[in-house]
């Protein structure tokens, strides 16, 4: 009987990557086209992605646990699906505080947060597809240097969001939503760049 060949565990990373650009996209969407009234039908349709993201990533570990080889250490292997699947779950949560909140009117600066999110997903996607060839890093770090710049676009923003809110804004109410917005959307580029130095701790292990 011909032996099963190894999982494709890098394209694999790339496969649940796309998810997180899927919902980044959606995320996008939904707040350029901000209807209050329909956040829950959003929700719901976020929350496919995010169940078919999880999905994709326990059929992962499953195969995970049969492989006798793995290309890189199994650790690490686990290390960044769980770092990919944080990406797609915090992205789910700005929703989820949309939706809990009720919120009714959206502010423009978080448009430009999930713009540098989706930014951020789309740059990882393509760093997965290179992270085959971490003994040649060359292009593969060029893509995480990207994310981590954009990362701190992202802690820019976020302070300067938070500027304005506090000193534009005289609703207690409004400042106490919106601060939690904000902290999703970092929390989304925080974990992005969680993903990139996941990636890179792979490639420094084994260069």
């Amino acid at each position: 009987m011909a032996r099963e060949k190894n999982n494709d565990y890098f394209k694999a990373f790339a496969g649940q990557l796309r998810f997180s650009v899927e919902a980044a996209k959606y995320l996008y969407r939904t707040v350029e086209n901000f209807e209050p009234d329909k956040l829950g039908e959003c929700l719901t349709e976020m929350h496919s992605i995010e169940h078919a993201a999880d999905l994709d990533m326990h059929e992962m570990m499953a195969r995970l646990v049969r492989e006798f080889i793995t290309p890189i250490d199994r650790e690490d292997i686990i290390a960044l699906a769980q770092e990919i699947d944080e990406i797609t779950d915090t992205i789910e949560d700005v929703l989820m505080k949309a939706y809990m909140y009720n919120l009714r009117t959206m502010r423009l600066d978080a448009l430009e947060f999930v713009r540098i999110i989706e930014k951020c997903c789309n740059s990882l996607v393509e760093a997965a597809t290179e992270l085959r060839n971490f003994k040649k890093p060359e292009r593969l770090m060029k893509l995480i240097i990207e994310v981590n710049a954009e990362e701190e676009a992202g802690d820019r923003l976020y302070m300067q969001a938070m500027r304005t809110l506090c000193t534009t804004c005289d609703d207690p109410i409004e400042i106490m939503i919106w601060r939690e917005m904000y902290d999703m959307l970092e929390r989304c580029c925080d974990a992005c760049e969680r993903t990139a130095n996941a990636m890179e701790t792979i490639v420094m292990k084994n260069s």
